[in-house]
């Protein structure tokens, strides 16, 4: 077998937003859940969905290693790198110190790094990144429990993650406004002045499909899911209804949520207020005193009179202040490991015990937590629900096999009344 683009994510829900602009350009995607153990489906694009992102570098540079010798062994003609639109890291990494570590095992002496997506109000102007109006700096990712973004300059930021061999530069808007050649001259001249990674300007889907041409032939693309909207026509692929066909999946409906970003907290009221739907908040702390398993039975039981009357939404959802407080009481680390057990048990109960085939995920972490728990090892991708958040098609071990549709939701991503929304969408007999 032989695949025309070979990605690496560093989370689950990252994973699949590439995979949703990818389908939507065209593509047939399956995304695989860690690096598989034997060749996958025929198909154009194959996204290998890591945990990678909040865990130490070292580990983090040895998996996405591990995923590039798989894609490369099945054929991969480009390797794209995939990080969240918020270029959520640390100084430590992980976005510098994979990429360093693909470049040289690639031997490659350059590539771009650009986390725009304008579809959701990611912006690269100058260098710096925009979330909607404001400076990344200024948002609610300034915030983040795990990686918080205090610095929007983002050739400082990846400067500071990459070693002192490697320059980082710019390719900023006004070369990029004029066109796919301005964008290969200019990386000529940076290369030749000794950068290794240039970071791209993007203000809208027009500059990101300029950029594309300029790309064609790059062995390594370092970028948020955006990037991927103007690379299937380097190989010949147009936008096809049939990309993201998916098998039906009947059955109940339900929500679990761990993000504490604030769209989610948005779509959590909404949901609650507006759409008038029944909720269960989980508390952190009932978790620690009583257990995750307990806890779980306890939201099932809850749940399990509901389903029949629609979906259900169980969360963890919270303010930054209730989340800081709960972090200050049980540590960071171990407040969150908590709530992903949690809530990854409830979604193996939901689907295993209750029959919801149609379920939607929220955060990053949560979705990678609750993806394992389900034992799915492999996706395809569907329809988009929102720009980066697609429906998928998997057989789950916790559902004996059978075929369930999932959304994996980034915490940041989606209007107010996505949980809704998700299940008004669907098509295709489910």
């Amino acid at each position: 077998m032989t695949i025309k683009l070979g990605c690496i994510a560093d989370d689950f829900t990252g994973a699949t937003d590439l995979a949703n602009n990818l389908v939507r350009a065209g593509m047939r995607v399956v995304q695989a859940i860690g690096v598989p153990s034997a060749p996958t489906a025929d198909v154009d694009a194959i996204v290998v969905a890591l945990k990678s992102r909040t865990i130490p570098a070292a580990q983090a540079v040895d998996q996405s290693l591990a995923a590039l010798r798989w894609l490369q062994a099945q054929g991969a003609q480009q390797i794209y790198f995939k990080y969240c639109s918020t270029f959520d890291s640390t100084p430590e990494g992980n976005i510098g110190p994979v990429t360093e570590a693909l470049m040289d095992a690639l031997k490659i002496d350059f590539t771009i790094a650009t986390p725009a997506f304008p579809d959701n109000q990611r912006t690269v102007f100058k260098g710096y990144l925009f979330a909607g109006d404001v400076l990344l700096s200024e948002s609610g990712m300034r915030d983040h429990p795990l990686t918080p973004m205090t610095d929007a300059n983002l050739v400082r930021v990846l400067q500071a993650q990459t070693t002192a061999r490697r320059k980082v530069g710019l390719i900023d808007y006004r070369v990029v406004a004029r066109g796919a050649d301005a964008i290969r001259e200019r990386i000529a001249q940076l290369r030749a002045e000794g950068v290794g990674i240039a970071i791209v300007d993007a203000l809208s889907n027009d500059d990101l499909l300029r950029l594309g041409p300029a790309l064609a032939g790059m062995p390594l693309v370092t970028a948020g899911s955006g990037v991927a909207i103007g690379l299937p026509a380097n190989f010949g692929l147009a936008p096809s209804s049939t990309a993201g066909a998916l098998p039906p999946a009947p059955g109940f409906q339900a929500v679990v949520s761990g993000s504490c970003s604030l769209a989610t907290n948005r779509q959590v009221r909404h949901f609650i207020d507006e759409a008038g739907r029944p909720a269960l908040a989980l508390d952190p702390l009932r978790i620690a005193e009583e257990g995750s398993d307990a806890l779980a039975q306890q939201a099932l039981a809850w749940a399990a009179p509901r389903l029949e009357d629609g979906p259900v939404l169980v969360y963890s959802t919270a303010q930054s202040d209730a989340v800081k407080s709960v972090q200050g009481r049980l540590g960071v680390d171990e407040a969150g490991a908590l709530v992903e057990r949690c809530i990854a048990a409830i979604a193996r109960g939901l689907v295993g015990q209750l029959g919801v085939r149609q379920l939607v995920v929220a955060g990053g972490e949560t979705s990678g937590a609750c993806v394992q728990a389900l034992g799915i090892a492999q996706m395809q991708i569907g329809a988009q629900i929102d720009p980066g958040v697609p429906w998928c098609h998997a057989p789950a071990q916790a559902a004996g096999g059978v075929g369930l549709r999932l959304a994996l939701k980034s915490g940041n991503f989606g209007t107010d009344d996505f949980f809704s929304k998700a299940f008004a969408v669907q098509s295709g007999g489910a």
